[in-house]
């Protein structure tokens, strides 16, 4: 529906009348004032008993109103508070929230009637206690709806994000990056057996090839979620460029492997690629969070004795070559990931980085010293900035005299061979080799989240 259409819409509604709201904007009203005051992560909330006690209807639609809020916020804010009477007014949160989600419905929300987005956020605004000004939010969005207004992926962004990007890979990728940031996410399963998707089809669910993987499935219609092969784990739904973190580790390992450290290994899908790749190898997954620990022995009980669990923090391991693979996928910034994780661009600061990193490179060097010589350590992020990737890289090579850098390009050659690749992903995968052998992808240049990738090998301090 246009701009142009919705304002007609507006002459036909009738004035004065309470409205009733929806389910899903109340629900979608509380996820985003928790999130705005910082008492939860919409991803938390996103999966939690609010939104599944909604029907699938409800549920998409809460879904969609969070994370679009989340995603054009920078770009809303700014929309809004030029219609104010007083533009750099101050206005509480849960005022905010009402007029943020009026207006993302009316300019990026087509089938929404405006309504049903005006008449319920101004009453979000009156059941939140705020009576008085439900009619500020009345005439602020009802001249939005007569407004037209430019939607620019890259004004959806904080400014110093984007600023980086461009300084690192030039407007045209910063654009595609950005861009990739405002859409909702390839959706993208792993399937237990092929039997699975005839399963999935059965229950109306519709898969496409996945782009680099052949064990990898993008859902074109219906709900994962909702079947019974999800609920019973033989579908799981993994990022197909998590998978590929995976599947390199296991290609790009030592001969004969017997033992694989996971450092960071919650929530557990790139441990469960390694388990079945190396069907006889023990594998220790550490998790420093207790809550998430838990949560990690619950999803890989199925696994057995093979797989041992450890609460432990990874910038202190006592393992001393013990291993001859290790996983290194640390925590970051998540910059990669802002299509599935938009809240991030809000809390992020520049700052943040360095502390990062500081802990990545502890990471990285514990990994380090747990393998054996001749042992290898995958490291990777979900993240686009160069301090959590290429620096840390180069940081521990140069404090340690014991390690060297490996191309990832006979990692790629190796999944090819083992048809895990497809041959267009390889052919691609090669074009994102950075020059010291780095795999980088980017968002908008695959439909993946935005991952780095790195191997080192410890040698023989003799």
């Amino acid at each position: 529906m246009t701009i142009r259409k919705k304002t007609d819409a507006l002459k036909t509604a009738p004035k004065n009348r309470a409205a009733e709201i929806s389910a899903a904007r109340k629900t979608a009203f509380n996820i985003l004032l928790a999130v705005e005051r910082g008492q939860a992560h919409s991803d938390d909330l996103l999966r939690g008993k609010a939104v599944n006690a909604l029907s699938a209807a409800d549920r998409n639609l809460a879904t969609a109103l969070v994370l679009g809020v989340l995603r054009w916020q920078i770009l809303l804010d700014r929309q809004l508070h030029a219609l104010l009477t007083r533009p750099g007014a101050k206005l509480d949160a849960e005022i905010l929230i009402a007029l943020r989600l009026g207006a993302f419905q009316l300019l990026h929300m087509d089938r929404i009637p405006a309504r049903a987005a005006i008449d319920e956020s101004v009453e979000l605004a009156k059941q939140a206690g705020h009576r008085f000004a439900s009619g500020m939010v009345n005439a602020v969005l009802r001249k939005l709806a007569k407004t037209p207004q430019a939607s620019d992926e890259i004004e959806a962004h904080p400014a110093w994000m984007v600023e980086r990007w461009i300084n690192i890979h030039g407007m045209e990728t910063a654009q595609a990056i950005c861009r990739h940031g405002q859409s909702q996410p390839v959706q993208t399963v792993r399937l237990a057996s092929s039997a699975v998707a005839d399963e999935l089809g059965a229950a109306g669910v519709v898969l496409e090839a996945g782009e680099l993987l052949t064990d990898a499935r993008t859902v074109d219609s219906g709900d994962v979620a909702a079947s019974e092969a999800f609920r019973e784990g033989r579908v799981r739904l993994q990022d197909e460029g998590s998978q590929l973190v995976a599947e390199l580790a296991c290609a790009c390992g030592v001969e004969k492997v017997q033992s694989i450290l996971d450092t960071c290994a919650a929530p557990g899908g790139k441990t469960m690629i390694l388990a079945e790749r190396n069907p006889q190898v023990r594998i220790v997954a550490m998790e420093s969070s207790t809550a998430r620990l838990e949560q990690l022995r619950k999803r890989l009980a199925f696994l057995g004795a093979r797989v041992e669990c450890r609460l432990a923090d990874a910038t202190a391991l006592t393992d001393e070559a013990a291993f001859d693979l290790a996983l290194a996928d640390v925590p970051c910034s998540g910059t990669g990931t802002l299509g599935r994780n938009p809240e991030i661009r809000h809390r992020l600061r520049v700052e943040d980085l360095a502390r990062q990193a500081e802990r990545q490179r502890a990471i990285l060097a514990a990994a380090l010293r747990a393998v054996r010589p001749g042992g290898r350590v995958v490291y990777s992020t979900c993240s686009l900035e160069p301090e959590e990737n290429e620096q840390v890289v180069a940081a521990v090579l140069a404090s340690n005299s014991n390690v060297r850098l490996v191309s990832l390009e006979a990692g790629i050659d190796s999944l090819l061979r083992k048809e895990i690749l497809t041959s267009s992903g390889a052919e691609r995968l090669r074009g994102s080799l950075t020059p010291e052998g780095f795999l980088r992808l980017l968002p908008g240049a695959f439909h993946t989240d935005g991952f780095f990738v790195a191997l080192i090998e410890k040698v023989d301090g003799d």
